[in-house]
């Protein structure tokens, strides 16, 4: 392939992540930190992107320079994207925000589909229970911060900021029109056994045990819910919920719609790595299917399977 065939292929690429041009020139502009005319300029091929900003443009918004230069290298790249959950800059929050606008816009695709498959809460759930959601962060923090100082779980409240993003991100992913999750049949074991062990080292006080625990039977009585009509009460847009007999050794999940396909691998507590590569996404989706096969349906049917796991979850909460 010659250089203005690909490069022209990397062109229909930027105009196929933002249709409209006035968008595409606007985020361009952003990105790059250059002048509009200068981005007309490169756009009408008078001056070609530099190494440097296609690289940039490629890795920021998940476009696949092996896919447009037609070259199988058998490789899949990654990326990662750190962020302060807690006291987020203006820079993650604006992130934040575009990733909510994002999923917002999932609703009007009907055959948009996400799916799960997880050894502790989901990321989706968790927002809407805030003293969980501050464990969750509590213990990333405790894991992985490079503070010598030991932050107790009182003291890592999020921004009020990061709040409404939270309640946002909360509302918003009830609009996606196909949800699943696979959940680890020791999730809440594992979850319940954590806590236990910052209590005991006095870093999570009895009082604030309550209050998680309290977040605990919340999350159950709404998963019940979610289970029983096979569908978020809220919007109606239908969630299939999952048991696996096998243990899950992380989160992993995918996003499919006709805009975008993303997968990921969640690490670290709160953070994920991730790839936009078309050919990692199919089997990323073949394999998450396939753990189907050694999982139990408990939302709509199989009534029994449902009752009898929500009761025992109910059972290991009560005896934190």
């Amino acid at each position: 392939m010659n250089d203005n065939a690909w490069y022209d292929l990397f062109i229909d690429a930027l105009h196929k992540k933002f249709p409209k041009k006035t968008q595409l020139t606007k985020s361009l502009k952003n990105l790059l930190e250059i002048e509009r005319e200068a981005v007309y300029r490169r756009l009408r091929k008078e001056v070609f992107f530099s190494a440097h900003e296609i690289v940039k443009i490629a890795s920021t918004w998940g476009i696949s320079l092996d896919e447009i230069s037609q070259i199988n290298s058998d490789q899949f790249a990654f990326q990662m994207k750190q962020m302060n959950y807690i006291n987020p800059s203006e820079k993650e929050v604006n992130f934040l925000q575009t990733v909510i606008k994002g999923i917002r816009a999932l609703q009007n695709a009907p055959d948009t589909e996400f799916m799960d498959i997880c050894n502790k809460l989901p990321r989706q759930i968790l927002a809407g229970f805030p003293y969980l959601n501050q464990f969750y962060l509590f213990k990333a923090n405790y894991q992985y911060s490079s503070a010598k100082e030991v932050v107790p779980f009182s003291k890592c409240a999020i921004s009020d900021k990061k709040r409404l993003l939270t309640d946002e991100y909360y509302q918003a992913i009830k609009c996606v029109p196909n949800s699943n999750f696979i959940l680890d049949t020791l999730l809440f074991d594992f979850l319940v056994n954590d806590i236990r062990y910052f209590f005991s080292i006095l870093l999570i006080t009895q009082e604030e045990k309550e209050l998680i625990k309290k977040d605990l039977h919340k999350v159950i009585d709404y998963f019940f819910e979610i289970a029983t009509c096979g569908c978020y009460p809220e919007t109606q847009n239908k969630v299939n919920l999952y048991i696996s007999e096998l243990n899950v050794d992380t989160n992993y999940s995918y996003t499919v719609s006709p805009e975008a396909k993303i997968c990921f691998v969640h690490v670290f507590e709160k953070l994920e790595i991730y790839t936009f590569n078309s050919e990692m996404i199919v089997n990323f989706m073949s394999w998450m299917q396939l753990k189907k096969r050694t999982s139990i349906k408990i939302s709509e049917v199989d009534e029994r399977s449902r009752v009898e796991f929500f009761t025992k979850q109910r059972q290991i909460i009560e005896s934190l």
